[in-house]
């Protein structure tokens, strides 16, 4: 299977599916969960961790779930089982394998999540961003200063969750943009995610599923039974096809010409764009 339910988001949230074992989106951060993963070999530390998770939680009236993890190995097993977090809070210095060779890891399975280091030294700040960390954070951790970075991470995933499509493809789960997303084509099973700087992303899933979901999208067209696409990136309607930005012509079907470009004129119009006849 291709495409999952991220860890987190969709628990008790209005989440579009376009199939149950397949594509996902959310475009509601009213009630929410969000999942947490820490990791230390420290045990005084991950006691540490979850009473500031619990202070947070209490204080912001927030839907927290966490996982406590007491080594790197224990953590990248979890991962590679399939367990997904929003959220990864990571020591840096470990015996066995330390954060940062973890974190390499971790982002062959999960390109997604937020990885924070939380360390007593600042010796692999520059190394953490080779995994996109999101933030490096040097113990002691003070419940202030957390807090803030909690706001900050948790608002970030809530921005980037509302109009995104979470993928696991071959290169593992990746997050696309929506409005980034030039169109969409399925070819038996398989969907080719088209994005707008050339990208093609591969994944499994039902077209006709994908389509019924984004119905909330405006911007979003299938002029084609195997086709779905973006009208943020017509360039011009012809009777015979549709010209992308990226130059690709998807085929309009017999008869259907007007009523794509009725369609299209229609959501133009509502974008105000300029119309010159």
């Amino acid at each position: 299977m291709i495409i999952v339910i991220r860890a987190g988001y969709g628990v008790k949230c209005n989440r579009l599916c376009a199939a149950e074992e397949n594509t996902c989106y959310g475009r509601s951060k009213d009630f929410f969960m969000v999942k947490i993963a820490y990791c230390d070999d420290d045990l005084s530390a991950l006691r540490e961790t979850a009473a500031l998770l619990d202070k947070y939680r209490a204080k912001n009236s927030r839907e927290i779930a966490y996982t406590a993890f007491h080594s790197s190995l224990e953590l990248l097993a979890g991962i590679e089982r399939g367990m997904r977090f929003d959220i990864l809070f990571l020591d840096v210095i470990m015996p066995g394998e330390d954060g940062i060779s973890a974190a390499k890891e971790i982002r062959q399975y999960d390109k997604v999540v937020k990885i924070i280091f939380l360390t007593s030294s600042s010796e692999f700040a520059v190394q953490s961003y080779t995994v996109d960390a999101y933030f490096y954070q040097i113990k002691p951790i003070w419940e202030e200063g957390f807090f803030r970075l909690m706001d900050s991470v948790i608002s970030e995933c809530e921005k980037e969750e509302q109009c995104s499509l979470i993928l696991r493809c071959k290169s593992g789960i990746t997050r696309i943009d929506l409005d980034r997303l030039e169109y969409c084509e399925v070819t038996g099973r398989t969907l080719l995610f088209h994005m707008e700087n050339g990208t093609v992303l591969e994944s499994v899933g039902s077209l006709d599923e994908l389509c019924g979901k984004l119905i909330a999208y405006e911007n979003f067209l299938r002029p084609h039974r195997s086709f779905l696409i973006n009208m943020e990136y017509i360039q011009s309607i012809s009777y015979k096809a549709i010209m992308m930005d990226s130059l690709v012509q998807i085929p309009i079907p017999h008869g259907k010409c007007s009523e794509i470009k009725n369609t299209y004129l229609s959501y133009a119009f509502d974008k105000k764009q300029v119309f010159i006849s």
